[in-house]
């Protein structure tokens, strides 16, 4: 049987979207970019970025926004807060992983597997 790992708050959408759409621009990802990475359009993307739209904590775009976060922490933890050499490392090709991580996250499955990637080399630190 599933359960919630967590209960969500009525804020947690307006605060994930607002962190989602801060990374965007760190990372430099454009409206279509992030639609596809949390499975909305661009127009959607669009909204939720000027702040006319948030995130619905029952949605898989929401789940979505977790993880990129959790990709983003990750990073910003072993890169030591250097957003060059973290939009460096997802735009080049990495062996492991068989593809650059910036194109892997355009699906859940993708995404799930550059956190775990990430995370399990964070763990060595």
């Amino acid at each position: 049987m599933a359960t919630r790992a967590a209960d969500i708050e009525v804020g947690d959408g307006k605060i994930l979207t607002t962190a989602v759409a801060r990374i965007a621009e760190f990372w430099g990802l454009t409206n279509a970019k992030l639609g596809s990475v949390l499975g909305l359009s661009a127009a959607t993307v669009s909204r939720l970025r000027s702040g006319k739209a948030e995130l619905d904590p029952a949605s898989k775009s929401f789940e979505a926004g977790q993880f990129l976060l959790r990709l983003f922490r990750s990073l910003d933890a072993l890169l030591g807060s250097d957003d060059m050499a973290a939009r460096s490392w997802l735009t080049t090709a990495n062996l492991d992983l068989d593809g650059r991580p910036i194109d892997l996250i355009d699906s859940f499955k993708g995404l799930l597997t550059v956190c775990d990637y990430v995370d399990a080399h964070r763990a060595r630190v």
